[in-house]
């Protein structure tokens, strides 16, 4: 497990941990998720995070319980269980030591992962002198054009798919809109697509289904839809977890 842990994470590596199911005394704790960040690699199974806060306020966590873990790297998210072995307060920090009681394992890297869902979505074809700004690396979008309505049925950090009742042409360049809900609120999405493939939905006569791949896309927007898939996966899992 030392080899695994030093290679994929690392100091500063973000956490979320949440008692496993049989230390959790009440349903009032089967939701409850905790942030933190790894300080230091201290062995093969150990390693010592940053007590969690929630506003300015530490939450001890308490000694000989198991949690589950999620590391956030940028290679992927990382899972493992771990059991806290001590607190202690190091260069006026106060840190949690913890033991690793599972192999630490990947998940799908969520750029590429396709996660399956159901959102609205509204597009249209890229205008001339839009296309031309994306051609040579810029963003111009004329506001307020007929926009058609579809569904998303999934979604990475790579692009989309979608089912509507019309079909763009394959190699196009559209406007994919859409709102995703990140930190507490729902943010919309104007990303430029191109249609890489269109065929007609078996068994839905009418209806098509389009598979996208986003252009010039900043890294800002798509580590946003990956913290996205990130969040709702890890709902799926929790849920998975307490039906356990």
């Amino acid at each position: 497990m030392g080899i695994i842990l030093s290679k994929y994470i690392a100091p500063g590596s973000r956490i979320e941990l949440q008692k496993t199911k049989r230390y959790r005394s009440d349903n009032s704790e089967k939701n409850k998720v905790y942030a933190s960040q790894v300080v230091d690699i201290i062995s093969d199974d150990r390693i010592e995070i940053s007590m969690p806060m929630e506003k300015t306020k530490l939450i001890l966590l308490p000694v000989d319980v198991e949690y589950d873990l999620y590391f956030f790297t940028p290679n992927g998210l990382y899972q493992c269980y771990a059991r806290v072995v001590d607190r202690y307060k190091n260069n006026n920090r106060f840190s949690l030591l913890l033991e690793l009681t599972s192999n630490l394992r990947k998940y799908q890297r969520r750029e590429y992962y396709r996660f399956s869902c159901a959102l609205e979505m509204n597009s249209r074809p890229l205008q001339e002198e839009e296309v031309q700004a994306f051609e040579s690396n810029s963003v111009i979008l004329t506001p307020e054009l007929p926009l058609q309505r579809s569904v998303i049925v999934d979604i990475s950090g790579g692009g989309l798919r979608f089912v509507a009742e019309y079909a763009y042409e394959v190699e196009s360049l559209i406007l994919c809109k859409y709102f995703l809900w990140i930190d507490g609120e729902n943010k919309e999405y104007n990303l430029c697509g191109k249609v890489l493939s269109v065929k007609e939905v078996d068994n839905r006569p009418g209806f098509f289904e389009h598979r996208v791949q986003y252009v010039n896309m900043d890294k800002e927007n798509r580590e946003e839809i990956i913290k996205y898939i990130f969040n709702e996966e890890r709902k799926i899992i929790r849920k998975q977890n307490e039906i356990q």
